[in-house]
């Protein structure tokens, strides 16, 4: 067996990871915050190796294997009964790992220990399906020394998945783990066709509890209860917040968020999204941003899954958007009128149809396609953004006007607040329990008894193994159950600001937040320093993230913390064949290198539309808002997205 850390190492280095923290190290303060982003020390070599040692497999009579783990991935070669030429799986890249465990043996003559490891490997075909392997440590006389170096190997790979250093000592402990993360699911049981449930029973939780993340979930029912969720929500008792649906009910959680009296801190709070809807436009800037290669539907929840389980945020610019109204909201995605918001809100329609509405609405669109008459007018960026095709630039502004599923069960209607906990997968109806409920909820402990165990690992003639967790719950840390109940509304609020109630059925407008220092009132004249356009338009598009949709990148230079807008226009005049072959090549992110002369782009900080047509729709995020004259202002990192290490799955390979 001979574990051991290799005498050259330095551990107290992190692998090179643009992190702005770890799991189970989120910062709490904008001290804590600003520590966090400082710059990480130099990484290790991805091929340095960190532990090696020699293990048996599981059933026993399996073969030997030599194992070698570096920051990257865990290398395996066969060593007996005959050593392979060319090692055949011999690879596991980090990135495709959810998590590890530590197991034992339930016959008590057993003095191994084991240790697996959960893999989402992707298939000849591209699509992700799970994995386990499992290693018996019995270099050891006694059981106890066994659990040890199980546990040493366990701990190191969990430590690597979360961005944690280890000692340079070499004194590998379970302590070096801080305790789960708990996490606020909140799931749209509709989303996605209706699949959105079901992929989150069977794909979604088992995942998270292989990666030893504490959670309660939460089913949302109508329009706006997860906002209100958030705006109830004792936010010291999470690290964050997770939704499973489109891109609409993060639109909620963040717009709850600013919409309480505390919002600077609330703000702060990490917020992630798995996509179970349609569109699912920041989970594609999400893949991409890690490294993954474009997906969609289910291989996209298991690519943004994975990083889920890695932890990390990342600075998150937010756009504030004042409607005609005076009513203000906070946008993470786009601000769009002409044939986006048209497609968009015209496809509803086409729900049951999924991401496919989209295909349709264009086709739709482009058959009716129609021009407004409008004026654009923007704050440029101080600093000029990169070209988002160096080979093309682009003409400036002021001259462009010239796993097998299981069958779904029946969905009854919960009452409100209905949530399940981690308990033991798969869930069973009744473990449907409210948040304030006297019966505890258990917290798994780290990676102890992820789904299936006798299945995964059961072999004929083998005593089945049962989960050896790597840490108890610390004493200190509260279980779900000592967590405060979710109230049933927003706290209390002081006197109404005098802004109008929203119109029925439109997104719930934010009293809080911070001020848009760079906007004259709406209607009042611009300042000199402003740049406008005014003329016909086929569609305006104000981005804040790289992607519009899973499979649509409409700023490939875009960052989610470049502190801008980037505003994408097509003027009249263009072919239907000719838009149609932008949205195409939208898709590679490769449209500005058509040079397409309707085409304009400008990155800025502030911007005002005026619609001067009488008919039209605005959306923001995908949301119908009122219809007439808006602007907007870039707040730069104000959120933070759970985005996972960056580009960590740069060089996966298919299987």
């Amino acid at each position: 067996m001979n574990g051991h850390l290799q005498p050259e190492e330095q551990q107290n280095q992190r692998p090179k990871q643009e992190l702005t923290w770890s799991w189970g190290h989120g910062p709490k303060n904008s001290l804590d915050r600003a520590e966090a982003m400082a710059p990480p020390p130099p990484p290790l070599a991805a091929s340095t190796p960190l532990l090696h040692g020699e293990f048996g497999s599981y059933p026993a009579r399996g073969p030997r294997y030599a194992l070698t783990l570096t920051s990257q991935a865990l290398h395996i070669q066969r060593l007996r009964p005959k050593p392979e030429a060319r090692p055949r799986g011999g690879l596991v890249p980090l990135a495709e790992v959810s998590g590890c465990c530590t197991l034992r043996s339930r016959s008590p003559s057993d003095t191994a220990a084991y240790f697996c490891i959960y893999t989402y490997p992707r298939g000849r075909r591209g699509g992700r399906r799970r994995a386990s392997r499992t290693f018996r440590a019995d270099g050891a006389a006694t059981y106890e020394e066994n659990r040890a170096e199980a546990q040493r190997w366990a701990t190191a790979l969990m430590c690597l998945l979360r961005g944690l250093p280890l000692p340079g000592d070499g004194e590998i402990t379970p302590e070096l783990l801080p305790r789960p993360p708990r996490l606020l699911l909140l799931v749209n049981p509709f989303g996605g066709r209706g699949l959105a449930w079901q992929w989150c029973k069977n794909h979604v939780l088992p995942m998270i509890s292989e990666a030893g993340l504490s959670f309660n979930l939460i089913q949302t029912e109508r329009q706006n209860h997860a906002r209100e969720l958030v705006q109830g929500l004792s936010l010291s008792e999470w690290d964050g917040i997770v939704t499973l649906s489109g891109d609409g009910l993060l639109f909620e959680v963040l717009n709850g968020l600013l919409d309480r009296p505390d919002w600077e801190e609330a703000v702060k709070m990490p917020v992630g999204i798995l996509p179970c809807g349609s569109g699912n436009a920041l989970a594609g800037a999400v893949n991409q941003h890690g490294g993954f290669e474009p997906a969609l539907g289910l291989d996209l929840l298991l690519n943004c899954s994975l990083l889920l389980c890695r932890g990390g945020g990342h600075p998150l610019d937010l756009l504030s958007v004042t409607l005609a109204s005076g009513s203000r909201c906070f946008s993470f995605l786009s601000v769009a009128w002409g044939f986006v918001s048209d497609v968009d809100i015209q496809s509803e329609r086409f729900r049951a149809l999924g991401s496919a509405r989209f295909t349709l609405g264009t086709v739709l669109g482009l058959a009716t396609l129609h021009t407004y008459r409008g004026r654009l007018s923007y704050l440029p960026a101080s600093v000029e953004p990169a070209s988002p095709t160096p080979a093309h630039s682009l003409p400036r502004a002021k001259s462009e006007l010239t796993l097998t599923p299981e069958p779904a069960p029946p969905m009854a209607h919960s009452p409100l607040h209905r949530s399940v906990s981690d308990l033991p997968l798969p869930l069973p109806q009744p473990a449907l329990v409210s948040p304030g409920s006297p019966e505890p909820l258990p917290v798994l402990s780290l990676n102890g008894g992820g789904p299936e165990l006798v299945g995964d690992w059961g072999g004929a003639g083998d005593a089945p193994l049962s989960p050896d967790p790597l840490l108890p719950s610390p004493p200190s840390s509260p279980k779900v159950a000592s967590l405060s109940p979710i109230t049933e509304g927003p706290p209390e609020m002081p006197a109404s600001s005098g802004l109008p109630p929203p119109t029925p059925g439109a997104p719930a407008t934010s009293t809080w937040g911070p001020p848009d220092h760079l906007l004259p009132p709406l209607g009042s004249p611009l300042p000199p320093d402003w740049v406008t356009l005014e003329g016909d338009f086929v569609l305006i598009l104000a981005i804040s993230p790289s992607h519009l949709s899973a499979d649509l990148v409409a700023a490939p230079h875009a960052r989610f913390d470049d502190g801008l807008v980037h505003l994408c226009w097509v003027q009249s005049g263009i072919s239907r064949a000719a838009l149609l072959r932008l949205f195409l090549a939208m898709e590679r992110g490769s449209h500005f290198s058509l040079g397409c002369p309707q085409l304009g782009y400008a990155g800025a900080r502030a911007f005002r539309l005026e619609p001067l047509t009488p008919r039209g729709l605005l959306t923001v995020d995908g949301e119908l808002v009122e219809y007439g004259p808006l602007q907007a202002q870039m707040h730069p990192g104000l959120g933070t997205l759970l985005t996972g290490p960056p580009g960590c799955a740069g060089q996966e390979p298919r299987t």
